[in-house]
Order: structure tokens, then sequence, then C-alpha cells
């Protein structure tokens, strides 16, 4: 899935993001995002700077981590 949200509203982005965790459930799927919402839930999530991987985790393993992803999920927070 490409941006699959990029143009929806919060709402409807939660309520798809919550119909695909049960379709997807059990599958392998590549989101690629750029709001992290897309990507709280995922099982692993790579992060990229500059073309190169820069972190690798879940959700919380990379909030953890600092870095960042930390970096910016901070700063969607603080939006």
């Amino acid at each position: 899935l490409d941006e699959a949200t990029s143009a929806l509203d919060a709402a409807t982005e939660y309520n798809l993001h919550h119909a695909l965790e049960k379709f997807l459930s059990g599958r392998t799927t590549l989101i690629i995002a750029h709001r992290l919402s897309a990507v709280k839930q995922a099982d692993r999530v790579l992060v990229f700077d500059g073309g190169r991987i820069a972190q690798d985790g879940d959700h919380q393993q990379l909030l953890a981590e600092g870095g960042l992803y930390a970096r910016l999920y901070g700063q969607l927070q603080q939006s």
C-alpha cells in the first residue's frame, strides 16, 4: 500500500486502518507511508533517511531508541 491514506481525513483514516488490520491479519504487507499513524500497528517499521535504512523495529522499540522516528513522533504529538 503506497500512501493509501494520504488524502483522507483523520476519522476516515482511522476507520480504514481498523478495517485493514482485520483484513491483513496473518498476511505480509508492505506499507509505504509518511504519516506515522499508518505504521503504529506494524510488526516491523523501516525508517529511511537519505535513501538508507536509519532504524528498524516496531513502534515501541523505535520510540525507546530515540532517533529519527522518536523525533518525528514527538513533533507529531506537539502539533
